[in-house]
């Protein structure tokens, strides 16, 4: 008898195991709202997230809780805004880990609950417990967060040290090859010339990062840890597409309609078609859960701009551009897909951010975070799988790059307590950090402060939108309804008065860094 409880034991187990659904979180970066074709590009052909829509969910009011890269990073793995860590920058080369490692992540969460986690793809959280050791022992980082694996890009693709780490290690370095500060690298790369303390060295480990090639190498590393998987796993796919520098492999050079741009959308979309494929041959398409979205929203950079120049709206109707509270720079695209429990075809403009992901994956999984962990994280199974407009979210707090424009959603207002968007500001067209007024009338787009590329001498020094009647944020109506923004100012007092009074220790030591 005894024999047969343990049997029946392990089966049982194993069956659980064998329900249980994978799960694969596609992270792009910087896609715009309008970039995809099930959000209305015309200029690009996105085939294979379109079939994600098709087949599953789509949302209209989804948000990255952060304009800016990696605090919005750090509100998908953590699910607390990244205002409680004072992070509004983007981590740079000498930046250590700037996630606890004692804090409860959306993988440790599911690491609990029996899951086989990889994080592949762009980390841009840090590494190391003040800065990183490139030359030696990458740790802490991914693998101290709950994730059994780690192979990608470290920073940010258009910045060095121009290399691939996989777990704790840079690949392909040598120890008589060393990093040094300073110093270019021989293979010289797109960008490197405004890099933030410039890194040379190490060129054999440089020599396996092709900038045309990143798409195609992450592709394969997915698609093999997909095929080695015995139990559930947990994969979150964190794409260098479609950052800047453009270098989309040359067979999808020139197959859109808006130049290099549209040629990298292509590249992405091929890359998530492949994922898909490597479910269905592993025979776990349909009992996997796919979620698709963005870090935030399209940048409007040289590519971002001839692309426009094109016909493609890269944040389609939206206000503003990356960088920025306007709904441009955080509304975001995001699917979910899950044959038999996501209804197919549907669509939920029901309020969502990036933040809620470990509330709602911890509810999948019946798992418990720890108390006071994920602390800004709302479970929005619901929406995935029921009614896609029973209310679950009716605030968010939602950051820009400047700290003066942390600002507030509640229901259909949007509160913004300063002028403008607080992103890139740049005046003229072709440059790196065209924005703000200049940008927005450059893009055709109409704001009740903004005037010929300028902000109106009597414009109001805050921004009050009803999104419910203007999305695209063309009439600033603070001045018609005071009592509501004054609310709206307290509720994010509420939340700025929980932000750190001063910066932990490892960013108070770093030096400024130019933009």
């Amino acid at each position: 008898m005894r024999l047969l409880t343990c049997l029946l034991a392990i089966v049982l187990a194993a069956y659980a195991d064998a329900v249980k659904p994978n799960m694969v979180l596609i992270n792009a970066d910087d896609l715009g709202y309008g970039d995809l074709g099930c959000y209305g590009a015309t200029k690009v052909q996105t085939p294979n997230i379109d079939r994600l829509a098709t087949e599953g969910r789509r949302f209209t009011d989804a948000h990255s809780a952060s304009a800016v890269c990696t605090p919005s990073r750090y509100a998908l793995v953590t699910g607390e805004y990244p205002l409680r860590r004072d992070v509004y920058g983007p981590a740079m080369l000498r930046e250590g880990l700037i996630i606890d490692t004692k804090k409860a992540t959306v993988a440790s969460v599911l690491k609990e609950a029996g899951y086989a986690t990889a994080c592949i793809g762009k980390w841009h959280l840090g590494f190391g417990e003040k800065t990183p050791n490139w030359n030696g022992e990458l740790k802490p980082g991914p693998l101290e967060l709950g994730f059994d694996h780690y192979y990608g890009v470290p920073v940010v693709n258009s910045h060095p040290p121009f290399v691939y780490v996989e777990d704790h290690r840079v690949v392909g370095w040598v120890e008589d090859d060393p990093f040094v500060f300073g110093k270019e690298a021989k293979t010289q790369k797109i960008f490197e010339k405004m890099s933030y303390n410039n890194i040379g060295g190490a060129d054999a480990a440089h020599a396996l990062y092709d900038d045309y090639a990143v798409g195609t190498h992450l592709t394969e590393k997915v698609v093999n840890w997909i095929g080695k998987q015995e139990t559930p796993f947990f994969l979150y796919l964190a794409t260098t597409h479609i950052h800047h520098p453009f270098t989309p492999a040359k067979r999808f050079q020139g197959t859109s309609g808006c130049g290099i741009y549209g040629d990298f959308i292509h590249e992405l979309d091929w890359m998530v078609g492949e994922v898909m494929k490597a479910l269905e041959k592993k025979g776990v398409a349909d009992n996997t859960l796919v979620i698709f979205t963005s870090d935030n929203g399209g940048m409007f950079n040289v590519g971002g701009q001839d692309a426009w120049d094109k016909g493609h709206e890269i944040n389609g109707e939206l206000l503003g551009f990356k960088f920025g509270a306007w709904e441009g720079g955080h509304r975001v695209p995001f699917i979910v897909r899950w044959p038999g429990k996501v209804q197919a075809g549907t669509t939920s403009s029901q309020l969502v951010c990036n933040v809620d992901l470990i509330a709602t994956l911890a509810a999948l999984t019946e798992t418990e975070i720890p108390q006071g962990q994920a602390r800004d994280s709302i479970n929005i199974l619901p929406a995935f799988m029921g009614n896609p407009e029973q209310p679950l979210r009716d605030t968010l707090v939602l950051q820009a790059h400047k700290k003066s424009h942390l600002s507030i959603r509640k229901g259909k207002w949007m509160y913004i307590p300063a002028r403008g968007s607080g992103g890139f500001t740049a005046t003229k067209r072709g440059a790196h950090a065209f924005g703000g007024p200049a940008a927005i009338s450059y893009a055709g787009r109409k704001n009740s402060d903004i005037e010929r590329g300028k902000y109106k001498p009597d414009a109001a020094k805050a921004q009050l939108y009803d999104l419910e009647s203007d999305l695209a944020q063309t009439a600033n109506v603070i001045g018609e309804h005071p009592e509501v923004a004054k609310k709206m100012q307290a509720l994010l007092e509420s939340y700025r008065d929980q932000a750190p009074s001063k910066p932990p220790p490892a960013e108070t030591k770093r030096k400024p860094q130019k933009k």
